[in-house]
């Protein structure tokens, strides 16, 4: 059995985030899809670790210092001498839609499941009653990597834990579609709660539309699928029916940052309160709303919403 069931392990990689202002100026802080979703959780008052491995140097402190300070626990987080963490730059057009500029190949979490803290890890993430990821946190892992993380998520699952995955499809990861596909197609089928995107799945598979991603996720065995729609808005499952929940209307979108990483810790939270879906869903619309607007992937404390 599961040693803390309400205990959320977040796992992925966090980088040093600048973001480009338009008059060229830079600002620092720190950003990873699972590291932002970890942040969330924890202001919603959901335990959680961020599972992730940093350099030794003064940024990773910081880094590390930042979650504490958010109430996100880090005693999970494997340190590697000699080592830096990954960067990227974002840039956002007029309307908002951001660019990534990523400098990232030597980044430490690549080999999470590959130092000789890994046993000691794995074990602990058995304990957990959801371990949360992403495709991006299976992309950078590479194809042992991967292998070890499928082996204790089986576990996680043995134990009577629960795994929960965001497609997050990111081309320029993968070394060809065959191997995304195989690494999707296992991801898949270790998960219990999934939170895909059409374009995503449409993007790596050739799915049709939004009807063929959700027959693809649900043939798969997963139980719990929340379908986010290029349209705002998703689709859930409850009850065995397919039930649509639109986005909340935002008159001014200024950063699409973290829209999908916020909308993902805002339903686990909800859910994990004992909320049904469609409830969840409506929860991580309200909060996604609130972070477009606003520019970065974590938003200021105080434009939380209620």
């Amino acid at each position: 059995m599961t040693d803390t069931p309400n205990r959320v392990a977040a796992l992925g990689e966090c980088m040093i985030e600048m973001f480009r202002r338009p008059d060229g100026s830079l600002t620092m802080g720190f950003g990873g899809d699972t590291l932002n979703t970890a942040v969330y959780l924890a202001r919603l008052g959901t335990p959680v670790d961020y599972v992730t491995a940093l350099g030794d140097d003064s940024i990773s402190d910081d880094m590390v210092a930042a979650w504490a300070a958010e109430g996100v626990g880090t005693g999970h987080v494997l340190r590697v001498p000699n080592r830096l963490p990954g960067l990227y730059l974002i840039e956002t057009d007029a309307s908002g839609e951001r660019r990534f500029l990523y400098w990232r190949d030597r980044a430490p979490a690549r080999e999470l499941f590959a130092l000789p803290q890994t046993a000691e890890l794995s074990r602990a993430l058995e304990g957990y009653g959801i371990v949360y990821l992403s495709g991006i946190s299976i992309a950078i892992l590479g194809e042992e990597g991967r292998g070890r993380l499928f082996e204790v998520l089986e576990r996680v699952r043995a134990q009577g834990g629960k795994v929960a995955f965001d497609t997050n499809w990111r081309p320029r990861l993968w070394p060809d579609l065959d191997t995304a596909r195989a690494a999707f197609d296992r991801m898949l089928a270790l998960t219990d709660i999934a939170l895909p995107g059409v374009t995503d799945l449409r993007d790596l598979y050739g799915d049709a539309d939004a009807d063929a991603v959700l027959a693809r996720v649900r043939k798969a065995g997963v139980t719990e699928i929340v379908l986010k729609l290029e349209q705002p808005g998703c689709v859930v499952i409850e009850n065995g029916e397919a039930v649509e929940v639109p986005a909340q209307k935002v008159t001014t979108v200024v950063d699409t940052t973290a829209a999908g990483d916020s909308f993902s810790a805002g339903y686990l939270a909800a859910r994990l309160r004992g909320e049904g879906p469609a409830d969840s869903a409506r929860a991580a619309h309200k909060l996604a709303a609130a972070v477009i607007q606003h520019r970065g992937a974590i938003i200021p404390r105080d434009a939380m919403p209620a």
